[in-house]
């Protein structure tokens, strides 16, 4: 059983950076992949990023790529969503995922256990 808690959302200019922390109950947190997905009101929750259990694999949807960066500390129990040169279509729900002995991936059906997400709101 895992228990995750995001935090770090907020209300940003275009242009600007957050950060997202996933906080992770359990002493089993290696033993996860993790994921960040996003959901836009009146749209589908659909996949950001996620990393392998040791961090040494990333994955990233396209819109995404070169802004935003996945990274875990496994000795904190914590994911992190780093959110560079931030825009509007960005504003969204977002959420981390666990999925137990998984490797990353962008299917939803794929995590175990989900938070409870934190507002990220990018204003023009």
């Amino acid at each position: 059983q895992v228990q995750l808690v995001e935090s770090g959302g907020g209300l940003v200019q275009a242009g600007g950076s957050l950060r997202l922390s996933c906080a992770a109950s359990g002493r089993t947190f290696s033993s996860y992949a993790m994921g960040w997905f996003r959901q836009a009101p009146g749209k589908e929750r659909e996949f950001v990023a996620a990393i392998s259990w040791s961090g040494g694999r990333t994955y990233y949807t396209d819109s995404v790529k070169g802004r935003f960066t996945i990274s875990r500390d496994n000795a904190k129990n914590t994911v992190y969503l780093q959110m560079n040169s931030l825009k509007p279509e960005d504003t969204a729900v977002y959420y981390c995922a666990a999925d137990y002995h998984g490797m990353g991936s962008a299917r939803r059906s794929q995590y175990n256990y989900w938070g409870q997400g934190t507002q990220v709101t990018v204003s023009s």
